[in-house]
């Protein structure tokens, strides 16, 4: 059996292609602010390229196939077959209102099978097109990974519908046995999830109808001698994905993080058949990987209801405020920057250390927060707020799934990861985001600034107008009678032109702030600003900055650097 050791940290299991280190935080419809059920997902890798996929609905003839591709590697991997008709999907929503995200968590390096089919990110996207409802997809997914094989490696699935939310955990059960050993469990209403590259089921009820599980999940664990208790003892977690220090604080650590956030630090959770209420402290040893006897809950309630926007913030979080704060230590530079290159680890002294590993990184590829909206027809409802780079310093711009046409900045294929295009939003954030790690405690408050603006304008109302706009031609109120088809079609032509407006007028605005950040940061420099957003010039010169600055560098990187090379740099 491979060691989950350190390495497993970085999820960088030796293969390059193998890199995604993704989180996921998972709102019920009861503990959020509009009643939507939501989900966030931050795909992280070194190797993939932010852009947004798009499937339009189609019918099929009898014996179609469908062609699969690694999604992580591109590698055709085989065929299968197709069903009558696929529903549309654009990224991880169909037009249903189904929504499917994933991390990923490694496992027994036995329990992969080489030769299956269905990888984890076919199943994602093959089931989206195939179900409608949370439990469906569950269903599809089983089937599919059965039928045809799982080559990938253990999942977490995040997995939401219009009134359900669910935490999914599945792993392979070797080349000598085709398909997954799974649980999947539904969050109850009112509560919160979160998972981060480890697996999250551990015991759980063998008789309730809202856990639902594998036939052999405990009988295969026996099998292979990874469990030898009563089956109501049986956790999947330990079975299949045993903690260690670097599961927990690479991995779980986030998920304490983003609970510490949306509740105020403190944990309300059922424990012996009773909500009780911890402070969040409690399970810090736990999120560092001190003490991994401390059980961390596998959803708790919210202190209050949580706003898409909540949700978005939290997936920009870098610890901060915890002792794994990255913007305290020397390793932070002269410029506080709460990022830490890669590898995950280093070594001194004979010792070996952290780079943390928080929610917002620098290789994520995109991100959103999709929102299933039941109170609102299918057409309209089915929403993602979609992001490309660093979830720090992007923003995240309004797609209705139910759109006819993706956005040219994010189009698929508009540039990649080796051809650069300036029409990609992966590219123009990139640019944004790169100039930030320059000096990082200086220019991310301009880019958050404007990251607020723009989504507390979308998020706090302008999106609600436009849905209320779009469900009166749904309706039949807007003036015009074509009929429930026609207004369907005027439905989605409008919801078309405001995705793809928004999405292009933001990134024009991006650009425009990429070119802010150039004049007014360069060469360590800070240039004031009026309260405009022109810059302050002498009473002489237009050209010439007035009020101009040289903030230079932290206290502890002054300390530091003093205490390293003082006797020479001292002025005496």
């Amino acid at each position: 059996m491979r060691k989950l050791a350190y390495a497993l940290f970085a999820l960088c299991l030796i293969s390059q292609i193998e890199s995604r280190a993704c989180t996921n935080v998972i709102i019920t419809k009861g503990a959020s602010a509009d009643g939507s059920c939501m989900v966030s997902y931050a795909a992280d890798s070194h190797w993939l390229y932010g852009e947004l996929y798009f499937r339009p609905a189609a019918d099929w003839k009898a014996g179609s196939k469908h062609h699969v591709i690694e999604w992580d590697t591109h590698k055709p991997l085989g065929y299968i077959d197709q069903v009558a008709h696929t529903y549309q999907t654009v990224g991880n929503m169909n037009e249903h209102q189904l929504i499917i995200a994933e991390t990923t968590w490694g496992g027994r390096e036995e329990q992969m099978d080489p030769a299956g089919i269905m990888d984890y990110g076919s199943l994602i996207y093959v089931t989206l097109q195939r179900a409608k409802t949370a439990r469906e997809a569950i269903e599809t997914i089983v089937n599919l990974a059965n039928t045809y094989g799982y080559p990938s490696e253990g999942e977490t699935f995040s997995i939401a519908d219009k009134d359900e939310a669910w935490i999914m955990d599945l792993v392979g059960k070797g080349a000598d046995n085709k398909g997954i050993v799974w649980v999947a469990r539904r969050i109850p209403d009112g509560y919160i999830s979160a998972h981060a590259n480890q697996a999250r089921i551990t015991r759980f009820p063998l008789d309730d109808p809202e856990t639902l599980y594998a036939p052999d999940v405990i009988s295969f664990a026996r099998e292979k001698g990874w469990f030898d208790g009563k089956d109501e003892e049986f956790s999947f977690r330990e079975a299949y994905c045993p903690l260690d220090f670097g599961t927990v604080r690479g991995c779980d650590a986030r998920a304490w993080s983003a609970f510490n956030i949306l509740c105020d630090s403190q944990f309300t959770y059922v424990e012996n058949g009773e909500e009780v209420t911890k402070p969040a402290s409690g399970w810090l040893d736990y999120a560092m990987g001190y003490d991994l006897q401390g059980e961390m809950p596998l959803w708790v309630k919210p202190s209050r209801k949580i706003t898409v926007k909540n949700v978005a913030d939290v997936m920009r979080d870098h610890f901060e405020g915890t002792p794994m704060d990255m913007r305290t230590d020397i390793g932070a530079g002269g410029n506080a920057s709460p990022y830490r290159w890669r590898p995950m680890e280093f070594e001194y002294d004979g010792k070996t250390y952290v780079n943390e590993r928080a929610i917002a990184t620098q290789q994520t590829g995109f991100w959103f927060v999709a929102q299933a909206r039941g109170w609102l027809p299918d057409v309209v409802g089915a929403l993602q707020w979609f992001g490309c780079d660093d979830a720090a310093t992007s923003y995240l711009t309004p797609v209705y799934t139910n759109t006819s046409k993706v956005p040219e900045c994010l189009r698929q294929g508009n540039g990649n990861l080796l051809k650069y295009s300036p029409t990609s939003q992966f590219w123009m954030c990139n640019r944004v985001t790169n100039a930030c790690y320059r000096m990082y405690d200086r220019m991310e408050p301009v880019v958050r600034k404007a990251i607020d603006e723009f989504e507390n304008e979308q998020m706090g109302g302008r999106v609600a107008q436009i849905d209320e706009l779009l469900l009166k031609v749904y309706n039949g109120r807007s003036g015009k009678h074509p009929g429930r088809r026609g207004a369907v079609r005027r439905v989605v032509r409008g919801l078309t032109n405001y995705t793809v407006q928004t999405a292009s007028d933001q990134f024009a605005a991006w650009a425009e702030l990429e070119e802010t950040l150039l004049v007014k940061f360069i060469d360590g420099n800070v240039k004031a600003q009026n309260e405009d957003g022109t810059f302050v010039h002498s009473e002489y010169d237009e050209g010439t900055p007035d009020g101009l600055t040289q903030p230079g560098y932290t206290e502890k990187w002054k300390e530091a650097v003093a205490k390293d090379h003082g006797e020479v740099l001292q002025i005496r």
